[in-house]
């Protein structure tokens, strides 16, 4: 299993904002939590591949929002925000050693962090991000695949992922304020304790002889009980500072298995 994940850039400070007011980085204590992550994903079994960070990109940290990985293909995206589309070429010249590329062209545009894949049914985030062209050409892509792709209205967040995240095939943690979970057809939805509303993103991982591990936030414990509640191992992982940066625990890696 692989982990692909990228340097926190000098230049985070001006990273792009769609729903927050910008407010103080402290880039310190945001790469050593980013080294408490990439230390779990190697807890986890994966062997984490980690690009060097680009004052070019200030976002480059954020690399799902670059690629998504399926088990036939990975489809390059192409973010909504113009400053980075940059960012695809060093993330594309790694996934071509595993799997055949696909992209989003011109008018598409997409972000990883809006695509919640759960088994063969692919939710994406209609949001300021990604639009219903990008949608049309991942479900082009994927649909002969045998998967099936509808876009989603999301709401006060910036991706599908801020509101939606995968447990497994069959279940997803939610914030119910920020999408329509009736629209998940078939799935076990979880929900994050009213007082933690930005606690719905995590990352699923499987691990030897521990199924059901996932990584989420420390700093939403009270979401974290409800987890351990439906029998999941929870690792917490600190993320604060970027979260001042919009950015979540599944932004920070695209997982290669």
């Amino acid at each position: 299993m692989i982990a692909i994940t990228r340097g926190i850039s000098d230049a985070l400070a001006r990273c792009e904002l769609t729903h927050q007011d910008r407010v103080p980085i402290d880039l310190e204590r945001a790469r050593k939590q980013h080294a408490v992550y990439e230390s779990a994903l190697r807890g986890a079994g994966y062997v984490v591949k980690s690009l060097p960070a680009s004052p070019e990109f200030p976002d480059c940290v954020f690399v799902e929002d670059a690629a998504i990985v399926f088990d036939e293909i990975a489809v390059m995206t192409r973010p909504g925000a113009k400053s980075r589309r940059g960012e695809l070429d060093a993330i594309a010249e790694v996934l071509a050693e595993y799997r055949a590329l696909s992209s989003i062209t011109e008018p598409g545009t997409l972000d990883g962090g809006d695509v919640l894949v759960l088994g063969k049914s692919v939710y994406v985030g209609l949001s300021t991000r990604s639009n219903a062209n990008g949608v049309r050409q991942l479900g082009a892509v994927l649909e002969p695949l045998g998967y099936v792709v509808t876009g989603v209205e999301v709401r006060g967040c910036l991706h599908l992922k801020s509101a939606a995240t995968a447990l497994d095939e069959r279940r997803a943690l939610v914030n119910p304020a920020m999408i329509d979970v009736a629209l998940l057809r078939g799935i076990e939805c979880i929900e994050v304790d009213p007082e933690e509303p930005m606690a719905a993103n995590l990352v699923a991982l499987p691990m030897a002889d521990e199924p059901g591990t996932v990584l989420h936030g420390a700093a939403y414990p009270r979401t974290g009980e409800r987890l351990i509640g439906a029998g999941l191992n929870v690792v917490e992982v600190p993320a604060d500072e970027l979260a001042k940066a919009e950015g979540a625990l599944s932004c920070c890696s695209i997982l290669i298995h």
